[in-house]
């Protein structure tokens, strides 16, 4: 599941706020990673790069990256969507495993015009796959955010990408796909309809409300109180603990939820069963080239009694950089 938020006030900073909603743990950790890092498709293409920003990640099981933003204030944020469809693999066409998708992004573009443009010129295929523990293959879309206000979201439904690209498209949850969230949105009162705002975690009705929430935030007084803003909407939005409903055996729950500061360059962290929010500004971290990969066990013990808190940008640990989940 998962709602992701865009604000921009033109006095403040901009900010992403994303929820992870899953039936079950992530296995979530931070990552730092710098610019100079060698990567591949992970399909056996002949896509390979050298990372020219360096980045700061929220990885699943340590295989895949599902949210982070890189030094140039470029965000990413990978959210379910059932209707996925990427067509099947052809290896003519340019790739990516959907386990680097997202890094992809973060290491080679500093806008969400040059991303959205890459995708339109490449035609770069999606290419999915199962989870080695479970055997479940995740159905998911992506959403771009940049320094500057600027935002996209990529979903596959056929062989190719749609991309709906505008500094407007402020929200995404999950299904339905973009277009008709968008039709469903202008039935509610104050986006055009006579709706009420509707209040259940179903992803259309959180869809609604993050748009109505965000664009009714006061002014921020500063970079704490716009945090704090946009930790409102996004909480607005979360999905409480509760035992699934017959016909909804793998409800989702937040898990853990994310801040992006694009413009002061600040990742947040705080998860739903830790006591404690903590956060890594970039200034604190080398990711130059040459520079070691770092992680933050969110998972260890320190994490679990409520050691890790407040700035944690000099608590990574050096690590071989994350590998990817890929088809080899």
């Amino acid at each position: 599941m998962c709602t992701k938020v865009l604000w921009h006030d033109p006095s403040g900073p901009v900010l992403v706020g994303r929820n992870m909603d899953y039936h079950r743990d992530t296995g979530t950790n931070l990552w730092s990673l710098p610019k100079g890092l060698e990567r591949n498709d992970g399909v056996g293409g002949s896509l390979s790069w050298t990372a020219v920003y360096g980045s700061v990640v929220a990885a699943a099981y340590d295989m895949m990256t599902v949210d982070g933003m890189n030094e140039a204030g470029l965000s990413g944020h990978i959210l379910w969507l059932t209707e996925s469809h990427y067509g099947d693999h052809d290896p003519e066409r340019p790739a990516l495993s959907m386990a680097v998708w997202l890094q992809y992004f973060l290491d080679n573009f500093a806008t969400v015009a040059e991303a959205a443009a890459w995708i339109a010129e490449t035609k770069v295929q999606v290419v999915p796959l199962s989870d080695p523990a479970t055997g479940e293959v995740p159905a998911v879309h992506l959403a771009l955010s940049d320094s500057t206000g600027d935002s996209a979201v990529i979903e596959y439904t056929d062989d190719e990408a749609t991309v709906w690209h505008s500094p407007d498209y402020k929200v995404m949850t999950n299904s339905p796909t973009y277009d008709q969230q968008l039709e469903l949105l202008a039935t509610i009162e104050g986006f055009g309809g006579d709706a009420p705002l509707p209040g259940s975690t179903l992803a259309a009705d959180r869809f609604a409300r993050a748009n109505y929430y965000v664009g009714r935030l006061p002014t921020p007084t500063g970079q704490v109180d716009a945090i704090a803003s946009i930790l409102s909407v996004i909480r607005n939005a979360a999905q409480p603990f509760r035992i699934p409903d017959p016909d909804q055996p793998h409800a989702s729950q937040t898990l853990w939820q994310t801040v992006a500061d694009l413009t002061n360059k600040r990742y947040v962290f705080t998860s739903t069963t830790r006591p404690n929010v903590v956060w890594v500004d970039f200034a604190d971290l080398d990711l130059t080239e040459g520079a070691s990969a770092g992680r933050l066990d969110l998972m260890g013990d320190t994490a679990l009694q409520g050691g890790l808190a407040g700035n944690v940008g000099k608590r990574f640990e050096e690590r071989a950089p994350l590998e990817f989940l890929s088809l080899a």
